[in-house]
């Protein structure tokens, strides 16, 4: 496909995909520069596997929706509790030997179901050196955190000279620290993963990187031999899904891109249930569907390719893996039918049971 590389308007759409915009999304997409909103921006690449419908799951991921302004009693501004474990303004320390670090608020193309989509409209750079001051003296008087996950935004959308430095100061305040890099860019700017990339990271390991893939029409030529040239250079990849309404919400499907990827050397991680933010409740499948879309694929795929089924508890609760004894009970509540989720303390979290 010719034209830029970041599409961030209607004009710069493969023709066919302009030409299905309805006139209610192209009234929305003008309304995104204003208030805060989750941006319009999507890659070449990534625009180049939709198909012109509104129904087509990669168009879905990437072009806005007015149903994003529609919000449910459930949905929250920081759907994770992120700030009730934020250790600096970029660091987030909620589990004992891991933190993650906000390194961006900017990303290659912006995902319409992304669960920090609040933050994202703020458009925060890479992270300046005062920021990142507070996260080295923290990690440097936290011995128990062996890793630390270098998130966003997505940080590869910085240049290879600002991580390097980043990896360097990281290692500095905590020697031998393991990096987690999570990305949505091996699949949606395959040309951004280079050879000059790739040894830097072998420069850095012990690394891993977090790869966001959610349908196997994703899994583009381009981006198997990204893929290929990682772990050739022992770079391990772990692939995270998000389970999605219309989009990948079928065992047959998920099958298909779990096994993919296991052929492929990548490792199905984690399939996540929709979090709460505000203006993704089309995107959420609710749970009990969600439980049985699980128990028919782990019929499918064996346990090399069989990821954990997971939930963020809303509010900070922590991460769960989902089962048929996941739900504690049920209650009605003013805003509607809640789950009731068990946390890793014993605790009880409440999830919509209508989305």
């Amino acid at each position: 496909m010719n034209g830029p590389v970041i599409v961030s308007s209607l004009e710069n759409l493969p023709p066919s995909l302009a030409a299905s915009v309805t006139p209610e999304e192209k009234a929305y997409l003008g309304t995104l520069g204003s208030g805060g909103r989750l941006p319009f921006s999507v890659t070449s690449h990534f625009a180049s596997l939709a198909e012109p419908s509104g129904e087509d799951p990669v168009r879905r991921q990437f072009f806005p929706d007015p149903r994003e302004e529609e919000r449910t009693p459930w949905e929250l501004d920081d759907p994770l509790g992120e700030a009730c474990h934020r250790a600096a303004p970029r660091l987030i320390h909620q589990y004992r030997d891991r933190a993650l670090l906000k390194t961006t608020g900017i990303c290659a193309g912006y995902c319409r179901y992304c669960f920090r989509r609040v933050w994202m409209g703020t458009r925060e750079g890479f992270i300046r050196e005062d920021e990142l001051k507070p996260v080295l003296e923290y990690l440097s008087a936290h011995p128990e955190i062996r890793e630390i996950l270098v998130s966003g935004g997505d940080p590869l959308t910085a240049g290879d000279k600002q991580l390097g430095g980043l990896f360097g100061e990281l290692r500095r305040a905590r020697p031998g620290i393991l990096l987690r890099i999570c990305s949505r860019i091996p699949v949606v700017l395959p040309s951004r993963i280079t050879s000059e990339l790739i040894a830097l990271f072998r420069e850095w390991r012990p690394l891993r990187m977090v790869v966001h893939l959610n349908h196997p029409r994703e899994l583009a030529p381009q981006i198997l031999s990204v893929f290929a040239a990682l772990i050739d250079a022992g770079i391990p990849v772990h692939v995270q899904t998000v389970l999605l309404k219309g989009i990948n919400d079928s065992p047959e499907l998920l099958a298909e891109l779990f096994r993919e990827c296991a052929d492929l050397g990548l490792t199905p991680y984690y399939l996540f249930q929709g979090d709460l933010a505000p203006g993704t409740a089309h995107f959420r499948v609710p749970l009990e569907a969600g439980l049985a879309i699980y128990r028919h694929l782990r019929k499918l795929v064996s346990g090399l390719a069989l990821p954990v089924y997971a939930v963020d508890l809303p509010g900070g609760g922590g991460k769960i893996p989902l089962h048929d004894r996941s739900i504690a009970g049920e209650r009605r509540t003013p805003r509607g039918p809640e789950y009731l989720l068990r946390g890793p303390d014993g605790s009880l979290w409440s999830y919509p049971k209508e989305t």
